[in-house]
């Protein structure tokens, strides 16, 4: 009598969640690798790259049955199935049906930080050239723009940044 396939979370080395994902489909057998989306500066422009979820980890179906393991261990980039003593331990069935739900439904969400700001509120700029100047959110720019009022020699003058370079500064009376 054969086990049923489980589910077990592969550890892959650094960067390779890709690469293991990709050989693994390629031997027939089934592998799951959750990704996500993220904003991505880079000098010259921002791009939108997909990330794993899980960094390090690719989730694959197999039976405890060594034999049946060893083509996933013997994949480049491949480290050990996650496990204790007694050997590998499996992944819920549900849980990795929660996490295909999860992300088929929210590919387009993007990770990282997201602000809420109300005209007013204190703000700080954390990069670029005028990094560590405070003042108060004013406005949303559109394609990622804001405009913070910042209190200059007793004059305001409006700066325009990236919202990224934006954070508000807590209330520190509440």
């Amino acid at each position: 009598m054969k086990d049923n396939p489980l589910w077990f979370a592969l550890l892959t080395r650094s960067n390779f969640e890709q690469t293991v994902y990709s050989r693994i489909s390629k031997k027939k057998i089934d592998a799951f690798l959750p990704t996500t989306r993220k904003l991505s500066k880079r000098k010259d422009r921002k791009l939108m790259i997909e990330i794993p979820l899980f960094p390090g980890y690719v989730f694959v179906k197999s039976t405890r049955a060594p034999a049946d393991q060893l083509p996933i261990l013997k994949t480049l980039g491949a480290v050990r199935l996650l496990g204790n003593s007694a050997g590998p331990v499996p992944v819920p069935e549900h849980q990795i049906e929660s996490l295909k739900l999860l992300t088929s439904v929210a590919q387009d969400l993007i990770t990282g930080r997201i602000i809420d700001l109300k005209k007013g509120d204190p703000v700080i700029i954390l990069e670029g050239p005028m990094a560590g100047l405070k003042g108060e959110f004013f406005e949303y720019r559109g394609r990622g723009r804001v405009i913070i009022k910042v209190d200059l020699l007793n004059r305001y003058a409006g700066v325009e940044t990236d919202s990224d370079n934006v954070e508000r500064i807590p209330d520190l009376l509440s």
